[in-house]
């Protein structure tokens, strides 16, 4: 693994981590370093970003839905043939699943990984007042080392000079860097427009200009030096990259614009275990692939594509019978959604969908569940029973109006209480909550297992008529 790695930490959300991390990452490529970057917490999208700048695939460290181990396990695998690894915190630096704890947060993470950390400060209306934010960082907790400063929003050179001397004289941490305010930078289509225009290169020339930017009032040489982190031991515990299995049986992901949620160590521990994935595109309308015995329906965003999917009948139509026949279905949130009779936009406009989970999905503005969960299971869930457990979250702006009675697939225990969650009928389990298998390994083997019975139950395979 390398030895230079820095975390990206805020002050609070909304301070510029985001945009001073790609930037950072686009510079130091133009450098001629290779990057890799990382995201604490369960966020799927700002790990698009740094994909794209990077062209390596970005991961999550959640020091809350996995073990210690796992996350430097993931830190390790990730960093292979990398230069430097940058790791984007996550709302404020303390912030996490407990306000009186570190566990889950960008600090948790930069102590598990023995990571140095540079923080970012929005100077914006303050001058030697900058100081005492860092001070109160630095003497919050000892045990993270916070090895710099970034000041993000300055009014300009001389009031970067300001913000700099202060930090130095009372914290004692060099401040290497800083942006401009009036820059008004903004990474567009922040949101639901991002995925195609990542894949079409059009963010490109924006990272590009950003890196540049950067480049002009940063100080890499203080910055490298700085990156320098203590060596990793791994435990004498397998790795979860390891192949366990040759290849059982053939797993269906839906993959596109719409649907794109997946941790890479959900499909890699999948592959591990013995499945063969093949992509499909529910947005282009491709049916489901021939002689498939498993299907994943990820997250995403299938409400902004609704009036496409609901016209594209050759993929629902390919899922309808294949659930029909039997294949075990785990679907994730927007995978959910799309299982349902039909979504109804905040304009009130309603688009009929595959029609397997009997109800309709209703969004609305705002945020109808944030926050981590604890699974436990149920009797006859395929994916995880009654005396099994695993992590996830939840994060999404519907409501599910179920017309007839149902089984709930699990239950989940989050920061409001238990609630039951979660759609089950025989080899279907659906529901708003992202799984991370990496929790609970167990829940993958289920799966495939699972996925191999009902294949010898069932030999005639699904085609494309």
């Amino acid at each position: 693994m390398t030895e230079r790695r820095l975390v990206i930490a805020g002050t609070g959300s909304g301070v510029g981590k985001t945009t001073l991390t790609i930037g950072l990452m686009s510079a130091l490529m133009k450098k001629g370093l290779t990057v890799q970057g990382f995201k604490c917490g369960p966020d799927y999208i700002d790990p698009t970003y740094h994909t794209a700048v990077t062209k390596r695939p970005s991961r999550n460290l959640d020091s809350w839905m996995l073990s210690k181990e796992t996350v430097i396990d993931i830190l390790a695998h990730g960093s292979k043939g990398a230069d430097i690894s940058i790791i984007e915190g996550v709302m404020g630096f303390f912030d996490g699943k407990d306000p009186k704890t570190n566990e889950g947060s960008t600090a948790d993470i930069s102590i598990i990984t023995k990571s140095p950390v540079l923080l970012v400060v929005n100077c914006e209306s303050v001058a030697r007042s900058a100081a005492a934010i860092v001070r109160g960082f630095q003497l919050l907790d000892d045990k993270p080392n916070i090895v710099g400063v970034i000041a993000n929003k300055v009014g300009s050179e001389g009031h970067f000079n300001l913000v700099k001397t202060a930090i130095e004289q009372e914290c004692y941490i060099p401040v290497i860097g800083y942006l401009k305010r009036e820059l008004e930078i903004e990474i567009p289509e922040r949101h639901l427009g991002l995925i195609p225009s990542i894949e079409r290169g059009e963010l490109d020339s924006f990272f590009s200009k950003l890196g540049d930017l950067i480049l002009e009032t940063v100080d890499f040489d203080r910055l490298l030096k700085l990156s320098v982190a203590s060596s990793l031991k791994r435990t004498e515990a397998p790795s979860l990259f390891n192949n366990k299995s040759e290849k059982i049986i053939k797993l269906a992901v839906a993959k596109d614009a719409a649907f794109n949620f997946y941790y890479p160590e959900n499909l890699e521990l999948l592959q591990s275990y013995g499945a063969d994935i093949v992509y499909f595109s529910p947005l282009a309308n491709e049916p489901l692939p021939m002689d498939v015995d498993g299907l994943y329906l990820g997250g995403g965003f299938p409400e902004e594509f609704a009036r496409e999917l609901s016209q594209n009948n050759v993929t629902k139509s390919s899922l309808r019978q294949a659930i029909q026949r039997g294949i075990p279905t785990l679907a994730e949130c927007g995978g959910f959604m799309y299982l349902t009779d039909s979504i109804e936009t905040t304009e009130k406009k309603r688009y009929s969908m595959v029609g397997v989970i009997s109800g309709y999905v209703k969004m609305q503005s705002k945020l109808a569940a944030l926050g981590y969960r604890e699974i436990n299971g149920r009797n006859h869930n395929f994916l995880i029973d009654h005396h099994q457990q695993a992590r996830g979250h939840e994060f999404h702006y519907s409501t599910f109006h179920p017309t007839n009675e149902f089984d709930y697939a699990y239950e989940t225990k989050g920061m409001h209480g238990t609630k039951q969650e979660g759609y089950l009928n025989q080899n279907v389990v659906a529901g708003y909550t992202h799984f991370h298998f990496a929790s609970n390994p167990e829940l993958v083997i289920n799966w495939i297992n699972h996925c191999e019975e009902v294949k010898q139950r069932t030999p005639m395979k699904l085609t494309d008529k």
